[in-house]
């Protein structure tokens, strides 16, 4: 009999891809296993393709905590084999399973990658994606032969993590200027639909002619592999950003308020650019409940230290 491995993984879409390390471990060290996963649904087609993936139950958040209520219901009847639960949810400690990991924050700064690595006693795991034929039907409909372009996210879960647009759009224009990496080449912008109105102010200051404007046209899994055929991607700290990193595109994640140390995209080709602050000035704007206060941080960060950013990577 096949072994059951159930994983409890996060809602949110970036700390979903961090911890598709763990899985794929799980997965290799029980061949032939059956999956079940719990995610949120804005992460879920991430998972769509899992080797052995028996059941994939998005998580709907309901009020006080019934949500959790009803995963309970749906996995409590089942003896598994592996239970890793990266939400360490009270009710599902209840859970029969004859090997059970727990997340807990081990407070030593680790990435997560690292932190969730630790929970297995395991070196870090590279996130993994598994793409399917879905994703690359649509990479191929929405790209058509264009490779080696560059990939821009120019949103971010929270307005004041994202650079501003006319930063961006200086940036693009510096590394598709004669002479420059992206002579030449396209501009790809990816957002999502609810992010339309943000996307659309670097998309008016791009040129129209060599930008490809690709918002709202993807899930997490063919923006994977879309972005496996960029050259380059710059992003603000968002989930796209840690997908484009998973991919193995050269990535360049900007930082203003959070923690690059703890959620710097991940991986041999990826980096991360931030404006250092004295941390008194630093830790006062960061805890400052104006949100004006939040985006000055982020206004820090130079076209400049950016360009040089992406440059190296590109070198590397």
């Amino acid at each position: 009999m096949p072994a059951r491995i159930l994983f409890v993984t996060s809602t949110r879409l970036g700390d979903a891809v961090l911890s598709t390390g763990v899985l794929a471990r799980l997965i290799e060290d029980h061949p032939g296993a059956e999956v079940t996963i719990v995610c949120g649904p804005l992460p879920a087609p991430l998972f769509r393709a899992v080797p052995g993936l028996k059941r994939l139950i998005p998580l709907v958040k309901q009020r006080l905590t019934q949500h959790w209520i009803k995963v309970f219901l749906e996995v409590a009847p089942h003896r598994w084999d592996v239970f890793l639960d990266l939400r360490n949810v009270g009710i599902l400690h209840l859970v029969r399973a004859r090997k059970t990991y727990r997340y807990r924050k081990n407070g030593q700064g680790l990435h997560k990658v690292e932190e969730n690595a630790a929970l297995l006693g395991l070196p870090p795991q590279p996130p993994k994606l598994w793409i399917d034929e879905d994703a690359r039907r649509a990479q191929i409909r929405l790209l058509g032969t264009r490779t080696g372009y560059l990939a821009i996210g120019p949103t971010a879960g929270t307005p004041h993590k994202e650079w501003a647009p006319e930063r961006f759009a200086e940036l693009a224009r510096r590394l598709t200027a004669p002479g420059a990496p992206f002579a030449g080449r396209d501009i790809v912008v990816f957002a999502s639909e609810t992010e339309r109105g943000r996307a659309g102010r670097l998309l008016a200051a791009l040129p129209k002619d060599q930008t490809l404007d690709l918002t709202g046209k993807t899930d997490p899994l063919s923006a994977a592999a879309c972005l496996g055929h960029a050259a380059l991607f710059v992003g603000n700290d968002s989930g796209l950003m840690h997908i484009a990193a998973a991919a193995g595109t050269p990535t360049l994640g900007l930082f203003g308020t959070g923690n690059p140390a703890i959620y710097g995209p991940w991986g041999p080709h990826a980096a991360f650019v931030d404006h250092r602050l004295p941390d008194k000035e630093r830790i006062a704007l960061e805890t400052s409940p104006v949100l004006a206060d939040l985006a000055k941080v982020m206004s820090l960060l130079t076209v400049d230290e950016a360009e040089a950013a992406a440059r190296q990577i590109l070198r590397r």
